[in-house]
């Protein structure tokens, strides 16, 4: 593994021309914190092309830590807790048109999987600082538990040491007007995923010792 820390969010959808993840992501694109290089990449919202997009990324950039982030329409930054080994779209469609219904993502694999990000530490840190934050039971059923699952799958099926999760950040306020939705400004959503990386660092740094 390298001193790398891979942290990725999905292209728009619904209509949308903007995601808050990717937006968000894209502020720490080659800053180096605490040592450890970030490294950002838009990922497709495409049924078949998410498990290999992000199989390969890890492959390519051998990363230390992999936060995966999405967009929701919940008003705090939700730190996801389980990943399941299910597709059940219903109300949306991926950008390729696929609604997968009740299909298992990957099979002869475990039903889910639990994050390996320090939740707790980065819930604690979060608040300290202002920020909503939960940790949540359900990604849903939609790319973000996808990736999450097939993220999850794949460290352990390759028994690779990294720390790894899902986070969930609220829409950006332009995204809701009209709506009557909840949401979350740019810049405070790219400062908890700050908080979040810097949390996970000292978590592994803290365990190495």
């Amino acid at each position: 593994m390298t001193d790398t820390i891979l942290l990725t969010g999905f292209e728009p959808f619904g209509g949308s021309e903007i995601n808050s993840s990717i937006l968000a992501c894209r502020e720490y694109e080659n800053k180096v914190i605490e040592g450890y290089t970030v490294k950002v990449f838009e990922i497709p919202l495409r049924y078949k092309e998410i498990r290999i997009t992000i199989e390969q990324l890890i492959q390519h950039e051998q990363p230390l830590v992999v936060i995966c982030t999405g967009q929701s329409s919940r008003h705090e930054i939700s730190l996801e807790r389980v990943a399941i080994n299910v597709a059940d779209v219903i109300k949306s469609t991926y950008n390729c048109g696929e609604s997968p219904k009740n299909e298992i993502l990957t099979k002869d694999a475990p039903a889910g999987y639990f994050s390996t990000l320090p939740l707790q530490n980065i819930k604690r840190d979060l608040e300290e600082n202002k920020i909503p934050v939960n940790i949540s039971n359900s990604a849903g059923t939609y790319g973000c538990n996808q990736i999450f699952f097939h993220l999850m799958h794949f460290i352990n099926n390759e028994n690779l040491n990294i720390s790894a999760g899902f986070v969930h950040v609220p829409s950006l306020p332009e995204q809701v007007v009209g709506k009557k939705l909840p949401s979350m400004s740019l810049e405070l959503t790219t400062k908890a995923l700050g908080i979040i990386i810097d949390s996970t660092i000292k978590h592994i740094e803290k365990s190495e010792k």
